[in-house]
């Protein structure tokens, strides 16, 4: 598609770049296979797989999909395909082989590439395009000498990615992210997150969300630095790692710190970790209070795969002065909080998070009815996300619109509930749902997954508990208790689901 932007140089490539000024440095690390790769050994890589893609007849324009863990080969296909004009599809492993077929046949690759742990998930997909056994073509890829070094002239709007969303509120949607979106997201972010060269992050979380990519990854790779690959998380294991590797920032999601603060290695001391950011779910203020007593400082973010996905940007000195907190815009992208009716919301109040900039996706592939949905006619992304802004500018996550329930007239906010009730000293995680009720419209249910080594807690003790440090009518009418909670392929619960349990 044609923006009428200017056509983006070949030095889009950072790897490229980075081979000319500092090929010696590490720019890849796999853990799992203790691979260690220099900036320029990952873009011979990367020019050996486009070799072999355009050998299968991948061409511009083309898609290709990719099941596996985090391995480097994922990383080297990814720029492979950029060289070619081509667009990785990532897709999510943990999905059921019917799961995978409905977006393989949306997503019409050319080929797909995976693990052959991963061969039967994909193979009654009719439309999977020819499959190529990365375990088996690997070695001898990397072992030939000719290189594809023809890189094709991109333009802004060339999609990089396509990632399908988890599917939680319905059919799963092939966000596409052009090539625009991943460079402006990563000048965004190395800016106002103060990224450089030295700067070395693990990455644990899948390569199918956008979270594996785009909020260190690929804007550290911009910047000529260190990204460590985790195809497992565990928690002990990855704390070890962030201190063997010496890692300065780190991602994590909420789920994960609470696994890792009920590890053997929780306190461990991090010399060089300058911060944890937690994303991709609403963070806590007792577990982001259990993180910081452990003596590591905590940032929190918001993002998603349609903008950003690193769309606020807060230091660690504001973020310790105002909990739950995600800062103010990082450059470029513009924000506006509205109203039910359109209109602009006064600060302190919540309203819905509208997004504007360069750093937004580039449509629903093949989907221009829920494209049209998602964007206004002026621009504006409508998140379906409620924030509310202070008067100093900063910036609050309420939770999503949808999830938020009317209780006697009274708004309530899922997220604030969560918060409190996992204030408890027997629980671990909280989600809470909005279910009808004769009297009052709507009420909260509680679903409550207990701490380890804790007593568990009965529904009256939860509920006591929310009394003291809720007002009335934001207190849960009922409670369960689970020993699991169902998850998202993010790791997120499953809303969803737990609703459906009512």
């Amino acid at each position: 598609m044609k923006s009428g932007w200017p056509v983006f140089p070949k030095f889009v490539d950072p790897l490229r770049q980075w081979r000319k000024i500092a090929g010696d440095r590490i720019a890849l690390v796999e853990r799992a296979r203790n691979l260690r790769l220099t900036y320029a050994e990952l873009d011979e890589a990367c020019d050996k797989w486009a070799a072999f893609l355009r050998d299968n007849g991948v061409e511009r324009g083309d898609r290709v999909a990719v099941i596996a863990g985090n391995r480097a080969e994922v990383a080297e296909l990814f720029f492979a395909c950029t060289r070619i004009g081509a667009a990785l599809v990532p897709l999510n492993w943990r999905l059921a082989p019917q799961e995978l077929a409905a977006i393989l046949t949306h997503a019409r690759a050319r080929a797909i590439l995976g693990e052959q742990r991963f061969f039967a998930s994909v193979q009654q997909s009719a439309d999977s395009g020819t499959w190529i056994d990365i375990d088996a073509e690997s070695e001898r890829v990397l072992a030939q000498s000719r290189v594809s070094v023809n890189d094709v002239e991109l333009e802004p709007e060339d999609p990089a990615l396509i990632l399908y969303t988890s599917g939680s509120t319905g059919q799963p949607k092939g966000v596409i992210i052009p090539q625009r979106q991943i460079l402006f997201n990563a000048i965004a972010t190395t800016t106002a997150w103060e990224l450089g060269p030295s700067d070395i992050a693990p990455v644990a979380t899948p390569f199918f969300h956008t979270g594996g990519w785009n909020v260190f990854a690929t804007p550290l790779w911009h910047r000529g630095g260190t990204v460590v690959l985790f195809d497992q998380f565990d928690p002990a294991g990855f704390i070890d790692a962030i201190a063997e590797e010496k890692c300065t920032v780190t991602l994590t999601v909420p789920t994960q710190l609470v696994m890792m603060s009920q590890s053997s290695s929780w306190g461990r001391e991090l010399p060089d970790l300058r911060f944890f950011i937690s994303g991709g779910a609403p963070c806590s203020g007792a577990l982001a209070a259990r993180v910081r007593s452990a003596g590591y400082t905590l940032r929190e973010g918001y993002g998603l795969t349609e903008c950003g996905p690193n769309c606020f940007a807060i230091s660690s000195e504001e973020s310790l002065r105002n909990p739950g907190k995600v800062g103010r815009p990082v450059p470029f992208l513009e924000m506006r909080l509205a109203s039910e009716n359109g209109e602009d919301v006064p600060d302190g109040e919540p309203g819905e998070l509208l997004l504007r900039g360069p750093q937004m996706f580039g449509g629903y592939l093949h989907d221009p009815e829920r494209t049209k949905e998602a964007l206004a006619p002026d621009g504006w992304l409508r998140t379906g996300d409620l924030a509310m802004r202070d008067e100093t500018g900063l910036y609050s996550i309420c939770g999503r619109r949808k999830e938020m329930y009317i209780s006697g007239g009274e708004n309530v906010f899922p997220g604030e509930v969560e918060s409190a009730l996992t204030g408890h000293p027997a629980i671990a995680e909280a989600v809470v749902v909005g279910v009808p009720h004769e009297v009052w419209g709507e009420v909260g249910r509680a679903f409550i997954l207990p701490r380890p080594g804790s007593t568990r807690p009965s529904e009256e003790d939860v509920v006591a508990f929310a009394r003291k440090n809720l007002a009335g009518y934001k207190v849960p009418r009922s409670v369960i208790i689970l020993d699991e909670l169902p998850r998202l392929g993010s790791g997120k619960p499953d809303r969803r689901a737990l609703a459906e349990r009512t």
